[in-house]
């Protein structure tokens, strides 16, 4: 790629791949990529710098995956932009060794994240997308971007550009540019999701009150001197926020907020982490994923919970330790753990937001009402896939399914109007056609790998063929000789046709 010497890219330049969006999913690409230098590839997002879930980066805090599930280290364990890497950039590899982590603290996952992200010279920071359209003429998409200083409010998406044009033009001190692509990559990640009744409470006249678990970290002090807090939502997030809150209550009882947790999950349940269930987040069962009918495909998802909303194992113990140790002389505990329950009502204190809220709530089992009046109101609810409103010029041009979601191919390709001759690739937006492994980190450089490869048109990481010990599916051949193991084999067994 031909650059000006401020950094700029040269404005006759059309790339080979643009990337709207830097999270850990395009900086992977962004990273490999820079492991092929005859393509020629643009990386952009509206934030000022690399951050990753800034609201939940707390104190001892940790990824749910290991360190190896870094940015590149599944498909390329050499590379420069590896964690290990970072480590002995930084003259940490001692103190990690003597450390013996596995999981590495979240807050210096997104460090090494920043770290990657500001030394790649393909990755553009403080701009924001503002529309992805596809010329005829130059037969590529056209992305139209513009800096912070013009940004408008386009709210929820968290994608966005940086410099470099074949147009540009200045206005109210920003610049306002163009660039050419032949392959779109979306990487724009995903939006919080809020309990349909607490929807309309999200506002600034309730702001520090009723919020989601992303915005955490900015309202934690207001939060841990309330009287009561209540915590929705059984995942990693809503368990790190409710042990966060406990350890804000003092060791007499009294001080502190009374902390309830609430989840529509009849358990508040363990992730799945054992070595064969982790197999789940492998090619392997993608491919058995994506054979599936849809119909099933979506029962799965579903029925999966624990293979990626369940909580470690060990901040449950340490939540149970820290009600333990409240309860010591027959002391009451000040919290409340509440699964089963769904919101179906809230209302507004009678005196005003200050006053607190109502929370009507559902028993799913017992199919029982009952109320529940609390002072703030914490939604770790997890996240969504969205379509980013940059993409209305080219909605005409996608093929959406009945459920109006992408529609995507074993290497991430969006399906598209046949006019249309560039690609467009989407990562962590295929929960519906890949399976669990979505939004994991694990799968984050395999996927990368296999876009990138697809891009350039030849293998430029070799990706594994099989990576799992489990047979997703019925197998086509016996397991050994004269051992039938479908009835496939069966039938071939008994002299039939198969």
């Amino acid at each position: 790629m031909t650059d000006h010497e401020d950094g700029t890219p040269d404005a006759t330049t059309v790339y080979d791949l643009v990337g709207i969006g830097i999270g850990p999913f395009n900086l992977s690409l962004a990273a490999l990529a820079d492991g092929a230098p005859e393509l020629r590839t643009l990386f952009l997002d509206a934030k000022p710098a690399f951050s990753w879930h800034p609201g939940l980066l707390l104190e001892g805090t940790t990824l749910q995956v290991p360190f190896l599930a870094d940015l590149v280290t599944m498909v390329a364990p050499t590379s420069p932009w590896s964690y290990l890497n970072y480590l002995r950039e930084h003259d940490r590899m001692f103190p990690f060794f003597f450390s013996e982590r596995f999981h590495i603290p979240r807050r210096e996952y997104d460090h090494y994240c920043r770290w990657v992200a500001e030394r790649l010279p393909s990755c553009r920071f403080d701009a924001r997308v503002t529309a992805l359209e596809w010329d005829e003429g130059a037969q590529a998409f056209a992305v139209t971007h513009r800096t912070a200083k013009t940004a408008d409010s386009d709210a929820g998406v968290n994608a966005g550009a940086g410099a470099g044009a074949d147009t540009a033009a200045v206005v109210d001190g920003g610049t306002v540019s163009r660039v050419l692509a032949r392959q779109i990559v979306l990487g724009v990640g995903t939006l919080p999701v809020v309990p349909e009744p607490l929807r309309p409470l999200v506002t600034a006249a309730h702001e520090g009150r009723v919020l989601h678990s992303a915005d955490y970290r900015t309202h934690r002090a207001a939060l841990a001197a309330a009287d009561d807090v209540t915590v929705i939502g059984a995942g990693q997030s809503g368990a790190e926020v409710t042990l966060d809150l406990l350890r804000h209550q003092d060791g007499n009882g009294e001080g502190g907020p009374y902390v309830r947790w609430l989840a529509r999950t009849p358990a508040f349940a363990p992730m799945e982490y054992s070595k064969i269930g982790l197999e789940h987040f492998t090619p392997d069962y993608i491919r058995y994923f994506r054979a599936l009918p849809a119909d099933r495909r979506r029962r799965l998802v579903g029925e999966q919970w624990q293979l990626y909303k369940g909580v470690s194992e060990e901040t449950l113990a340490e939540i149970h330790d820290e009600l333990y140790e409240r309860t010591i002389g027959g002391t009451e505990p000040r919290a409340a753990l509440h699964p089963g329950v769904e919101i179906v009502g809230v209302a507004v204190g009678p005196r005003g937001p200050g006053a607190g809220y109502l929370l009507t709530c559902r028993h799913i089992e017992q199919d029982a009402i009952f109320e529940i009046r609390t002072k703030a109101i914490v939604c770790a609810t997890g996240y969504a896939a969205g379509r980013p409103s940059f993409l209305n010029g080219m909605a005409k041009l996608v093929d959406w399914d009945d459920q109006g979601r992408y529609r995507i191919d074993g290497d991430y390709r969006v399906a598209l109007d046949p006019r249309v001759s560039g690609v467009l690739y989407v990562q962590n937006a295929e929960l519906h056609t890949h399976g669990v492994g979505a939004p994991d980190l694990t799968l984050g450089a395999w996927r990368a790998a296999t876009i990138l490869n697809a891009v350039a048109g030849r293998t430029v990481l070799r990706v594994p063929e099989r990576a799992a010990w489990t047979t997703f599916g019925a197998p086509a051949v016996p397991e050994a000789p004269g051992i039938p193991r479908s009835r496939a084999s069966l039938r071939a067994l008994d002299g039939r046709t198969p």
